[in-house]
């Protein structure tokens, strides 16, 4: 009874209590201080949930936290740099081998071919035609006692695949970086997840407060790397399965049409002895 004559805000308010009479005063809280935390805490948590953005979440983030982020975007944003140049590249140079090889096959002239694609190759399919056409004309300038058949046929093989690989080099630059950002984004994103959620504990342990509106900003944060982590590698990945696909298809077309023209080569040769 005497805290119930002692507490004026209870009074003030007609003698409303929370929390009953099981203890003794210590224990007691009014309904007017209970009203009061209710309303800190909905102010707390209308905070947080104001610094839930893409933005925000950014900047509330730890300095090594925002390197992470940084780094990922870029990567992902360069990623997307590569996969729309390779889409670009691999959709000419088949767009370009189909129209050479349709002038291969109508009948013309070699000689013609030769002097039309070969003196500048626009495209590797060009390219491995001038190399095995220009060692076939070079070698039949040669003494034919000195030049066997098979001699001729070898070094024409030769430098097909040389060419062959050269193109396809060219073709497949920046294929190890989305293999990297896709093998390593996750884990780079992860590492920035783990330094955040350390950097929100410590900040916790400093406040002692384990509120929501204290604890869910900084896991925020720490988990927005890794998402970001995601962002990057998942498109890299299945752009490099992809991309992988249609430069071994591209590789093997080559391949067949300069096996071709060298038996080509190889039967004029032998007509000509």
């Amino acid at each position: 009874m005497a805290h119930r004559a002692g507490c004026n805000a209870c009074r003030a308010d007609g003698g409303q209590w929370a929390g009953g009479w099981s203890g003794p005063a210590i224990g007691h809280r009014c309904a007017r201080e209970i009203v009061v935390d209710r309303a800190v805490d909905a102010v707390q948590l209308g905070a947080a949930g104001s610094e839930l953005s893409i933005w925000g979440l950014f900047l509330e983030a730890d300095i090594v936290v925002k390197i992470v982020m940084l780094g990922l975007l870029v990567a992902s944003i360069w990623v997307w740099a590569v996969v729309f140049e390779k889409w670009t590249t691999l959709r000419k140079v088949n767009k370009q081998a189909d129209g050479f090889e349709d002038r291969f096959w109508s009948g013309g002239s070699l000689e013609e071919l030769f002097e039309q694609e070969a003196a500048t190759p626009a495209h590797p399919m060009a390219a491995v035609f001038g190399a095995a056409m220009g060692e076939w004309r070079r070698s039949a300038r040669v003494a034919g006692a000195d030049v066997s058949r098979t001699s001729v046929r070898e070094r024409v093989d030769r430098a097909i695949g040389v060419t062959v690989q050269r193109e396809m080099d060219r073709l497949e630059r920046w294929m190890v970086f989305l293999a990297s950002v896709g093998a390593t984004a996750p884990f780079i994103g992860l590492f920035g997840t783990v330094w955040g959620i350390m950097h929100s504990f410590s900040a916790i342990a400093a406040m002692h407060n384990t509120n929501l509106a204290v604890v869910a900003p900084g896991i925020a944060e720490a988990l927005f790397a890794t998402a970001i982590g995601l962002v990057a590698a998942i498109p890299a990945v299945l752009a490099y399965n992809k991309i992988s696909t249609d430069l071994a298809r591209f590789a093997a077309r080559l391949e067949g049409f300069g096996a071709e023209f060298s038996a080509i080569l190889s039967r004029q040769t032998e007509e000509a002895a």
